[in-house]
């Protein structure tokens, strides 16, 4: 069966959503990084009906659980999905969106598709002023790291020593280094964060 899914989905969305609520534009297109299951992009796209999804994701498996969801979506604003590797951004299919969206990516992934997150959205988002909106656990200088964060990050870098929670400020000095800077931080449940990146005012 096509569909795949992810538990944590349904244990997040609605907390992300509300925050998206905040950061999002009224109207466009979103960017979703790494998409994975599709479950997030068709309850984001049924939650804000005046934009336009797009999910893209690196795996064919998960373009195939994103298109299974899609044909059950009712509405019209969830485009097909797109084959996209954050690490390359210089061939990503995409050249424009009014926000990007990456969910529980940044820890499941070698860094250097972090790097390539953040230079693909600056490239996407232009000077549009959209959003960057990352969700996920983090490692943040002065504040203790919850005892299961720890104990997810062990686990991640003995599946791929690639892997692994990122620490905060080196997010923040790599969207720095493409002209972001963070606007906004949440805390969210289970001990993760939202992190809003926008682009520097000229």
């Amino acid at each position: 069966m096509a569909k795949q899914h992810a538990p944590a989905t349904l244990r997040n969305r609605a907390a992300i959503a509300d925050v998206l609520a905040r950061e999002l534009p009224t109207q466009g297109a979103v960017l979703e990084i790494a998409a994975g299951t599709g479950e997030h992009a068709v309850f984001f796209a049924g939650h804000f009906p005046a934009l336009r999804w797009q999910p893209s994701d690196p795996s064919a498996e998960a373009l195939a659980s994103i298109a299974a969801y899609r044909e059950d979506y009712a509405g019209r604003n969830l485009a097909a999905p797109l084959m996209l590797d954050a690490a390359a951004p210089e061939s990503w299919p995409i050249e424009q969106a009014d926000a990007v969206v990456c969910i529980n990516m940044v820890h499941i992934s070698p860094w250097e598709a972090t790097l390539g997150l953040f230079a693909g959205a600056a490239r996407v988002l232009g000077a549009s002023g959209g959003p960057l909106v990352l969700y996920g656990p983090y490692i943040e200088a002065g504040v203790e790291t919850a005892p299961s964060n720890l104990d997810f990050d062990a686990s991640l870098k003995s599946r791929n020593p690639a892997w692994g929670l990122r620490r905060l400020e080196d997010l923040d000095r790599v969207a720095s280094e493409h002209g972001f800077e963070r606007s906004s931080r949440y805390e969210m449940p289970a001990n993760n964060l939202t992190l809003v990146y926008r682009k520097r005012s000229p």
